[in-house]
């Protein structure tokens, strides 16, 4: 996880509550396709508390999923959000909310984003980088 967007998506996931595993795992690493992992998700309904993935289980829950840049809002980070979702219903949970978490919005990008139903930005300014002197 990068230091500056693990605070942002603990503070993000301070204001939904539940569990939160960071760096959850959704494709492992074969001969034909490359390790997956989402920033963090979220399982609102269960206990308040930081969890390995090991210990959740994702399956016919309601699951939030997590990525976060801590800067504009961009294409990367919007595809990230679009397949992470993908993603984590390979894991049959009852349903999926997938959150892009940016430090600045960006007026054209977000409503082509938002278009997908279970896809929304998330902008934490508070988070964006000092400017350099």
């Amino acid at each position: 996880m990068s230091r500056r967007e693990t605070p942002m998506i603990r503070a993000f996931w301070s204001t939904i509550g539940g569990t939160l595993v960071e760096e959850f795992l959704v494709v492992p690493s074969s001969p034909t396709a490359g390790a997956r992992r989402v920033d963090a998700i979220i399982l609102p309904r269960g206990e308040k508390r930081i969890a390995p993935q090991g210990e959740v289980s994702v399956e016919g829950q309601e699951v939030i999923v997590v990525q976060a840049k801590a800067t504009r809002l961009g294409m990367y980070l919007m595809g990230q959000a679009f397949f992470s979702a993908e993603l984590i219903r390979r894991f049959n949970p009852s349903t999926v909310r997938s959150v892009a978490l940016c430090t600045r919005d960006d007026e054209v990008l977000r409503p082509l984003l938002e278009r997908f139903p279970g896809l929304q930005v998330v902008v934490m300014p508070e988070f964006s980088a000092p400017p350099k002197d």
